[in-house]
């Protein structure tokens, strides 16, 4: 009986103590983080929205992947080595982390030429262009437009109409 009575207090005691903080995601007062706090699937876009007007449209794609392949492209081949490659690659890392889109040789001909460089960005543009009219807007890239109270003034009343 005593030996009984030992292993039941064992347990109590066993039971009580060295209890951890739940996870930040158990934890009902926390806000949940922003899983797009990289700025989403379509921040690589971002950069090519030459007017910074919140719209990526079709030609400013273009233009910017042109300008940029032509600004890695130091021989003038149309052709990037594994080497000029691996430094995009690492650069891309830096700055985008785990939403990063690696440069691939996807013909492995040893040369990354500007339909392999610019796979990624047209294939994740026409993507998201849901209405195909070669623009994408803050509502087709996820961003909801914000609601009055919500970071930006209420627009002004109207004036009173005129008897």
């Amino acid at each position: 009986m005593r030996i009984a009575a030992l292993i039941l207090l064992s347990l109590v005691v066993a039971g009580c103590g060295g209890r951890e903080a739940p996870p930040p995601w158990m934890r009902p007062a926390e806000k949940p983080r922003d899983e797009n706090f990289r700025g989403g699937p379509s921040a690589m876009l971002l950069k090519y929205d030459a007017n910074k007007d919140g719209t990526v449209t079709r030609d400013e794609l273009i233009a910017g992947l042109k300008a940029e392949f032509a600004a890695h492209d130091l021989t003038r081949k149309g052709c990037l080595d594994g080497d000029q490659a691996a430094d995009i690659n690492q650069g891309r890392v830096d700055n985008d982390q785990s939403t990063a889109t690696p440069l691939m040789d996807w013909n492995q001909d040893g040369c990354i030429n500007y339909t392999e460089f610019t796979a990624a960005p047209y294939s994740l543009f026409d993507q998201l262009d849901r209405n195909r009219d070669g623009r994408l807007t803050p509502l087709e890239r996820g961003i909801r437009p914000a609601k009055p109270g919500e970071g930006e003034p209420d627009p002004a009343p109207a004036p009173p109409a005129a008897q």
